[in-house]
């Protein structure tokens, strides 16, 4: 499946990219909304904007999801297409997209998992996190667009359900994956997510992400700004 390289291919590569950019970084800092961003994880961090965050009015239900996803035709929903398209081997399909069987690789805690049940599709960027962040401003069709994101390969990603739940809605200075080798993805991830749909960080999110930048100096970050 063509978007599961798509998926696999920009996880990977930020974390092996060489630092080769296309342009100065300040040149990639203002892209035109068609242009891939690409820039190493310190300065993408720095291009987030700082700012307070406002948890009034938020209710998760004003984030549809899952919707019919890319392809209303196939029956299944966003959940079910990124399952899909993570698994390192393919579930059964039955109907009404049901899924069993399969495996999948939960980077966040290493876990691989044989059982669909078990997984959730998180939010790399949660919905609670985006509307402090900068969402509450939105329509509804674009939060439902932020809450079915399949056009980024960071928007969303299958993890353990239980990684999942203790994420909870924890930006990176309160919740970090507890496998050590998945933090310069994540955070590459993480920031990715915010500069795509023009989200901003609170001052100690911000702080964090520098601190773990400094540790991921290989890391690169690339985005496309959402539509």
């Amino acid at each position: 499946m063509i978007k599961n390289l798509t998926r696999g291919a920009a996880a990977v590569s930020l974390l092996l990219l060489p630092l080769t950019l296309p342009a100065p970084a300040s040149a990639a800092a203002a892209p035109d909304a068609a242009s891939a961003v690409v820039l190493p994880v310190a300065d993408a961090v720095a291009q987030l904007p700082v700012a307070d965050e406002a948890r009034a009015g938020y209710t998760r239900d004003k984030f549809k999801h899952w919707n019919a996803g890319l392809d209303p035709a196939d029956g299944c929903n966003t959940r079910a297409e990124v399952l899909l398209d993570e698994a390192t081997s393919a579930p059964d399909v039955a109907a009404g997209c049901k899924l069993s069987g399969g495996t999948w690789q939960s980077y966040y805690d290493g876990q691989e998992v044989n059982d669909p049940a078990k997984l959730d599709i998180d939010h790399m960027t949660p919905l609670a996190e985006a509307w402090d962040s900068g969402a509450s401003a939105w329509d509804a069709a674009r939060r439902e667009a932020y809450a079915n994101d399949q056009d980024a390969a960071a928007s969303l990603v299958a993890v353990t359900a239980r990684s999942n739940r203790s994420k909870a809605d924890k930006d990176p200075a309160e919740w970090m994956p507890p496998l050590p080798e998945a933090h310069c993805r994540y955070i590459g991830e993480w920031t990715a997510t915010k500069l795509r749909w023009g989200l901003s960080a609170d001052q100690a999110e911000a702080d964090a992400l520098a601190v773990y930048a400094e540790a991921c100096e290989t890391t690169v970050v690339h985005y496309t700004p959402a539509p």
